[in-house]
């Protein structure tokens, strides 16, 4: 279930974090899909609007995206508690915050 938290991105993430309430990791898994995943979307569009280096900047974003996606998967795949650096921790203080 942590695995498929990354499985399309922060939405099923978002979904993950609506419908699991028990399970630590995939809770964890999840929010850290929704930060990640769903920064990475608002960076993405926004470079967007920007000619030619935002195009590129955003098709380099893009390929980390799915590096990340990938190794994140297959981490939580594993029942690694593997936490993307700096969004990890942020997943987690808002686990916090959410009980």
């Amino acid at each position: 279930m942590g695995a498929a938290s990354y499985l399309l991105g922060f939405i099923t993430g978002i979904i993950f974090l609506l419908v699991e309430k028990q399970s630590k990791f995939v809770r964890f898994h999840a929010m850290q899909s929704t930060i990640l995943f769903g920064g990475i979307f608002i960076i993405n569009m926004a470079l967007g609007f920007v000619p030619i280096l935002g195009w590129l900047a955003g098709l380099l974003l893009s390929f980390v995206a799915f590096v990340l996606w990938i190794v994140c998967m297959w981490k939580a795949f594993q029942g690694e508690m593997y936490r993307v650096p700096y969004v990890g921790e942020m997943a987690e203080k808002q686990l916090a915050k959410m009980k």
